[in-house]
């Protein structure tokens, strides 16, 4: 019997709250824009160029960031074979199948849907973990896919870096820009920055708040797939413990993509990084996968005492 990836009502709940609520954000955003900029078509254009692109092209732009390629079969059996049979067992479309040649020991999934989808583990993970510990890794991403937060949480960070870019593109325009300025385009300037500021803060929240929610379902439909969430905690510790002993020098480049991993690239971060961090604590997830442990257990013993 095909067993698939257990449905999440929250999490549902969860991500239709979340696109709500960016998206009045989002269409309040580009009014505000319009206003204060007084063009109309520009701001329309640009934002639609932009979300599309990051619908459309978020796995592309994902890999080539994180140095990741997609490999072959014969290049890597291994990871192929366990891909091809998590995705029988929950009777979905293979994803494409990826490698980054990174030391730090980590995974990701994006894309918009699962036809067009893409699983990613670093060389610094295979080199790390045992078969049954990769296998739990797979399938907390390959849940990702099946729950359709992938898509979900790539647009909705996408009214946080339209923001942010508008954030710099004001800066540096005001920088390059000195000689000619007067009162009124200061004070367009200004009101673009402290919108866009209020936006990004605003996204922030509901992005982190959705973000570790996902994170938890993703580990508690992992575990539920394969039955075996000692796995996925065994791996957890693993890669919690070896990134933190990465230089955050290393780490500062991957901090970007936080939202994607599978675990997120702090290392030794100050407290108030960990506070806002995409994910719960390695405490919250391990406590989750003991208790999930005990029910299979639980839910073992009537037929092993019959």
């Amino acid at each position: 019997m095909v067993n698939r990836f257990r449905s999440d009502r929250g999490l549902v709940a969860r991500m239709v709250l979340t696109v709500f609520l960016l998206g009045l954000l989002y269409v309040a955003f580009v009014g505000v824009l319009i206003v204060l900029l007084k063009s109309a078509v520009l701001v329309i254009v640009v934002a639609a160029a932009l979300l599309g692109a990051q619908y459309w092209f978020s796995d592309r732009i994902a890999l080539y960031a994180m140095r990741g390629r997609v490999v072959e079969r014969d290049e890597y059996p291994q990871l192929h074979g366990v891909v091809d049979r998590l995705c029988a067992v929950a009777d979905m479309p293979k994803p494409q199948v990826a490698v980054s040649d990174m030391d730090m020991p980590n995974a990701f999934a994006t894309g918009r849907n699962q036809d067009h989808a893409v699983v990613c583990v670093t060389t610094g993970l295979l080199r790390r973990l045992e078969p049954d510990e990769l296998e739990g890794v797979l399938s907390h991403e390959l849940s990702h896919v099946a729950h359709k937060d992938v898509a979900v949480i790539t647009v909705a960070s996408f009214l946080g870096v339209i923001a942010g870019l508008i954030v710099r593109f004001a800066f540096y325009s005001q920088v390059f820009a000195r000689g000619r300025r007067d009162q009124n385009t200061l004070a367009v300037f200004a009101a673009v920055i402290g919108v866009s500021i209020a936006v990004y803060a605003i996204s922030f929240v509901l992005i982190r708040t959705l973000s570790r929610y996902r994170e938890l379902a993703a580990d508690r439909a992992g575990a539920l797939l394969t039955g075996r969430p000692s796995a996925l905690a065994s791996a957890l510790t693993k890669v919690e413990g070896a990134i933190a002993r990465i230089p955050t020098r290393d780490l500062r480049t991957a901090q970007a993509f936080n939202a994607f991993y599978f675990t997120p690239a702090l290392g030794d971060s100050p407290v108030f990084q960990r506070v806002f961090s995409t994910h719960p604590s390695l405490e919250q997830r391990l406590d989750q996968l003991a208790r999930i442990s005990t029910e299979l257990g639980e839910a073992a013993a009537p037929g092993k005492a019959g």
